[in-house]
């Protein structure tokens, strides 16, 4: 019998039918909003702060047990808490409030140089908090000063103009005052990621080289003035003396250094096991749990361990510029702000561990101990998160 052909065309009609007949716009259902964040970075970020906390509680277990591993714990969930917060915020808004968040750190600044502050190694840095937390502003101005900066910055460049030079004194006067606040403290290493944060933001705003080119000299002259004048306290004097002559030894710096390298050198390509390193268990290391917590990375968990730490960090720093070439130019500034405070803040953590460069006090992020630190990193990785959904979302919204 011969084939009908107009049954075969029916039949393959008949295949065809349920495709024209899906509801409109259901093949073209944007993502979810979870999937339009950068888990990357959130995965990442999270890895880091678990081995944060391990590495904490074995550099105090001998002495406090697991209170400040504990204490560690509670900062990252408020801080993973309030990155989740951050994400769900419309991008509008974080930008204008902008202004309430920089005279809340800025306050916070000024309240530490009163009697509200407390003094830990020749640096009033920190406010008591009950419960025995305590709360460093200039941690969180990191976090306000990116968002005002981006602010301030992105309006002429959304309208393709030029920034003045009016417009980028103005940022620099927004940028000196909690910067002259810090060094006041004093706190020279929180006071130069903040300028290197401020150059990267202006610079990328499209500021006149001039401009870029007086603040690094500028900056130049400040570590100057800090190893030649009474800028610093006469601790932190002797810290950065002692990068340059450990044998000078002062007040048991010198002693404090040569141990970390000792205890990074011992670590091998292995290391000696998590909870077993003989410099960290003995003690040796005095504040080992917030400045120097890379030495307990290398010596318990060897060259490999300490390496993969640095490969994490430097794709969390990675995935936020990534995230600010993609963005329109609020969260082009506020991403790439955020990914030079945190590689900078790194590299220098690093750099005077293995050292390389002075001790400055500055934690290392996700992973030295210090609440205050720990919620300014998730806060950054919440706004980057914040930009990328919104960049992901303008890109699937209709033309």
């Amino acid at each position: 019998m011969p084939r009908d052909p107009v049954g075969h065309g029916a039949r393959l009609g008949s295949r065809r039918a349920p495709r024209l007949s899906l509801p409109a716009g259901a093949g073209s259902r944007p993502p979810p909003r979870w999937l339009r964040i950068d888990l990357g970075l959130f995965i990442g970020a999270t890895g880091l702060t678990i081995v944060g906390i391990l590495l904490v509680w074995s550099a105090t277990r001998v002495e406090s047990g697991g209170a400040v591993a504990l204490k560690q714990a509670v900062a990252a969930v408020i801080g993973m808490g309030l990155a989740i917060i951050v994400t769900r915020i419309d991008v509008r808004l974080l930008r204008a409030a902008a202004p309430l968040l920089y005279l809340a750190a800025l306050a916070g600044l000024v309240a530490v140089l009163s009697p509200l502050g407390r003094q830990v190694n020749g640096s009033r840095s920190w406010i008591g908090l009950p419960g025995g937390f305590t709360l460093q502003p200039s941690e969180l101005m990191k976090v306000a000063l990116v968002i005002g900066l981006a602010m301030i910055l992105a309006e002429r460049t959304d309208r393709r103009e030029r920034q003045r030079h009016r417009d980028i004194a103005l940022a620099w006067g927004l940028a000196g005052l909690p910067i002259l606040l810090v060094l006041a403290q004093p706190d020279l290493g929180s006071a130069l990621v903040l300028v290197a944060m401020s150059v990267a933001v202006i610079a990328a705003a499209g500021a006149p080289r001039v401009w870029t080119i007086a603040v690094v000299v500028a900056g130049v002259a400040t570590v100057a003035a800090a190893f030649t004048t009474p800028l610093l306290s006469p601790y932190q004097r002797d810290r950065l003396r002692a990068f340059l002559d450990p044998s000078l030894d002062p007040q048991g710096i010198g002693y404090q250094t040569r141990q970390v390298r000792i205890a990074i050198s011992s670590g091998g390509l292995d290391g000696q096991g998590l909870f077993a390193g003989r410099q960290t268990q003995a003690g040796l290391i005095p504040y080992q749990e917030s400045d120097f917590i890379f030495s307990v990375a290398g010596e318990e968990l060897g060259f490999l361990g300490a390496a993969g730490l640095i490969v994490l960090l430097g794709f969390i720093v990675l995935r936020a510029l990534v995230v600010a070439r993609r963005a329109d130019t609020f969260g082009r500034l506020v991403s790439t702000g955020i990914g030079v405070w945190l590689g900078v803040q790194a590299v220098e953590n690093v750099g005077m561990n293995l050292g390389l460069l002075p001790v400055t006090g500055l934690p290392l992020p996700f992973l030295s101990y210090g609440g205050s630190s720990m919620i300014a990193a998730w806060l950054a990785v919440g706004i980057v998160g914040n930009v990328s959904e919104e960049t992901a979302q303008r890109r699937l919204s209709p033309r």
